[in-house]
């Protein structure tokens, strides 16, 4: 039972709330002792509450999961927890990362129930509509950006985050791409809409489409970010523009393990276990952090 309230939870997926640490970065606040506590504090409540996020959709879902090649082992799918347990888990998560961002300040909580919102109406049926399903997700990690900015009093650096709306509009591309390629080699293009309807409104065609226009977006718009004037005057340092390689060999290698791997439809996963996306990661961030401490 604890195994699978936790695999209900995703833990893995936590990943994905590193984005909380951006304004940290670039904003130089790591030299704050007290605002460094606080964004670990809200690393942590969105921790709880994407779980609670992660453990409604899995509610709302669990019937077309069962019907899905790789979602049907999902605990809610198989039947190993009751609906009634998943829904007090949920709420106890979402009541404790919201209390979490309160004590942080009333602008983290405020960004904290808004993710809480959004994803809500994301799993009422807004996921079921082609396009905005994905504009949905990237808005949650624009929150999570705004979480460990304006929560914590940091100013959102524009370029922060439009370089986060294309990567994960690309990541979410990624992922309908994946479910979509997954649902035609198993015999069943004709029902994608009873797996997800906003499949429907896709094509492999057009998600190519998206795909391209947002990492070329992605790469581009982090590309100026490091030469930008405002950029070098705030870091000090017009080197940043070095680790330009290490964003775009990331964007590629995802690339290869959509188009020659097929995967894609757990971003996480893959950043997690692809050794060329570790280490392109690990070199961006160890190139970035000598480049903003010198």
């Amino acid at each position: 039972m604890a195994r699978s309230l936790i695999r209900l939870m995703r833990p893995h997926q936590w990943i994905k709330n590193g984005f909380i640490f951006l304004g940290l970065v670039f904003g130089h606040g790591w030299e704050d002792a007290s605002l460094v506590s606080e964004v670990l504090a809200l690393f942590a409540a969105f921790c709880l509450v994407s779980s609670a996020v992660y453990v409604m959709n899995d509610i709302a879902d669990r019937g077309a999961d069962r019907l899905h090649p790789a979602k049907r082992s999902r605990p809610l799918a198989q039947g190993e927890i009751g609906v009634s347990s998943a829904v007090a888990l949920c709420v106890a998560l979402a009541l404790a990362g919201l209390a979490l961002a309160a004590v942080v300040s009333l602008s983290a909580l405020l960004i904290a129930a808004a993710y809480v919102a959004l994803n809500f109406a994301y799993s009422a049926g807004l996921k079921h509509v082609a396009i905005l399903d994905v504009f949905m997700i990237s808005g949650g990690f624009m929150l999570r950006i705004l979480a460990g900015t304006a929560g914590v009093g940091i100013a959102p650096s524009k370029w922060l985050l439009l370089c986060g709306l294309m990567l994960t509009l690309f990541l979410g591309f990624g992922k309908r791409r994946a479910e979509l390629l997954a649902l035609t080699e198993n015999g069943n293009s004709d029902g994608a809409a009873g797996q997800r309807a906003a499949l429907e409104g896709y094509s492999m065609a057009l998600l190519d489409r998206l795909i391209t226009v947002s990492v070329a977006g992605a790469a581009i718009g982090y590309a100026l970010y490091t030469m930008d004037a405002q950029t070098i005057a705030l870091h000090g340092t017009d080197r940043l523009i070095f680790t330009v390689p290490f964003v775009l060999y990331g964007l590629f290698r995802y690339l290869r393990v959509m188009y020659s791997k097929g995967g894609g439809g757990d971003p996480a996963w893959e950043l997690l276990h692809d050794p060329h996306l570790i280490a392109a990661t690990a070199g961006w961030l160890g190139t970035t952090g000598w480049f903003l401490s010198g």
